[in-house]
């Protein structure tokens, strides 16, 4: 399919439109180091249903690379450039890890833009900053190559990469092409991030999960978030870090029964 790009703050997004023209519109904003093929797991089910707005965020994929650092508010206005330009007044969003935290800044601070909210595998602050001012030298030193065989584990349980290689494996070639400076300065947004008090005023529908075996963003971390956003729903599924992939069936079907 033909590339498709928009408009933003400096640059372009590449993004996708697949699903009825007719149907309510799902933004999925994908994680850290990914691009929008991340959601292919659920395409086939959830475009039955929904007009599925799928992008790859500001430094990753086939969008612009735009001089670093990046916070989570950018990376929210991106969005809702990107939805001014399809005119697309209010639609559900759903994002995982680097995409929730984008989605709980988009709610916050244009609510009107979102009917109902899914959170994935994220959290609303990540310390401590020396982690991630060091993943920002070793992905410059080093590249993707750097980073990849630890991403993965953190990702993936042991189990599942043992059992599914193919589809773990599928995820490493969508790593190596994430831009090094992008990813960097994604990682710069996360270290500076703090929603733990701002989310209290979210106030679309919510949906939080978890993965039960999440190194990265732990059951604690959809917790916090479930418990302060008022009325929120909150399911863990046996899965690591990228639950869309590793508990595929099961996310995809707690999603779209929640929308």
């Amino acid at each position: 399919m033909t590339a498709l790009f928009a408009n933003v703050d400096r640059g372009r997004l590449r993004y996708r439109l697949d699903g009825p023209a007719s149907a309510a519109v799902l933004v999925m904003s994908n994680s850290l180091g990914t691009n929008l093929s991340m959601w292919e797991p659920q395409m086939a089910d959830l475009t039955q249903a929904f007009r599925v707005l799928r992008y790859d965020t500001r430094g990753h994929g086939e969008s612009t690379v735009t001089p670093g650092p990046y916070s989570i508010e950018l990376l929210g206005r991106d969005v809702v450039a990107l939805l001014d330009q399809l005119a697309i007044e209010r639609a559900h969003f759903c994002g995982l890890s680097l995409g929730g935290m984008t989605g709980m800044w988009l709610a916050v601070n244009a609510p009107a833009r979102v009917a109902r909210l899914a959170l994935c595998n994220t959290a609303a602050h990540m310390a401590p900053a020396d982690l991630w001012n060091s993943r920002i030298e070793q992905v410059r030193a080093g590249g993707m190559e750097a980073l990849v065989e630890a991403v993965l584990t953190r990702w993936f349980t042991p189990s599942f990469l043992a059992q599914s290689p193919i589809i773990a494996e599928s995820i490493r070639p969508m790593l190596l092409a994430c831009p090094a400076e992008g990813y960097a300065a994604c990682c710069a947004a996360i270290r500076d991030m703090d929603q733990r008090e701002t989310i209290r005023g979210i106030g679309a529908p919510t949906l939080v999960i978890a993965g039960m075996r999440d190194p990265a963003t732990p059951p604690a971390d959809g917790r916090l978030i479930a418990n302060r956003i008022e009325g929120a729903r909150y399911v863990e599924l046996p899965a690591a870090h990228l639950s869309n992939v590793e508990a595929a069936r099961e996310f995809t079907a707690t999603l779209t029964n929640f929308l």
